[in-house]
């Protein structure tokens, strides 16, 4: 996909040691939570646009092996025993969630993935939409009963924030604690 060589997987191994390999990028939220993202948005922006696609399930498949899978088996907390990971809206689209993808890469013997707890009852998309047309229109979460108390929260793209800052004050009024977000990219990486 990226070389257009001959290759059995989407990305070809070359590639996705070459182009692929990622970095970690730290930004701070106004409520203090970090989110780690793997990409500069402009690195990966035509694979991120398969999402919408049969074989966004592939491409997404394989980033998440890159970096979600990668940052899962280096993440060590000896103070926390179990977190969980949620996905942001998760629910299924053209026959798969690319962040339930996301998610299920963190699946470690620390971290366990919940599916279909965080969704959006306001399906608006916000795909190039500025700042202020977040603001006006939230995505009123809704988050599902669980029982474990810190959590991280997944997404594939993190732009002005307002999806995540919104996530995580709903995660907070349920009582829950956001430890810290990860995302594929971030936009604002330059």
């Amino acid at each position: 996909m990226l070389c257009e060589n001959f290759s059995l997987t989407h990305i070809c191994t070359p590639c996705q040691k070459t182009f692929l390999q990622p970095h970690l990028y730290k930004r701070i939220l106004p409520s203090g939570i970090i989110v780690y993202s793997f990409y500069k948005y402009s690195e990966i922006k035509e694979l991120l646009f398969t999402k919408h696609t049969d074989i966004g399930f592939h491409i997404y498949t394989i980033l998440a092996k890159l970096s979600f899978s990668k940052f899962a088996d280096e993440f060590h907390s000896k103070e926390i025993k179990r977190l969980v990971s949620i996905a942001i809206d998760d629910k299924p689209k053209n026959s798969y969630s690319h962040t339930a993808i996301l998610n299920k890469a963190l699946k470690t013997y620390n971290i366990e993935p919940l599916y279909a707890k965080l969704y959006a009852t306001n399906d608006i998309s916000y795909s190039g939409k500025s700042r202020v047309y977040r603001l006006e229109n939230p995505r009123n979460f809704h988050l599902k009963r669980f029982k474990e108390k810190e959590i991280i929260l997944v997404d594939d793209i993190i732009t002005t924030g307002t999806t995540l800052t919104q996530a995580i004050n709903i995660c907070h009024k349920a009582g829950k604690e956001v430890l810290f977000c990860l995302t594929l990219s971030d936009v604002n990486i330059k």
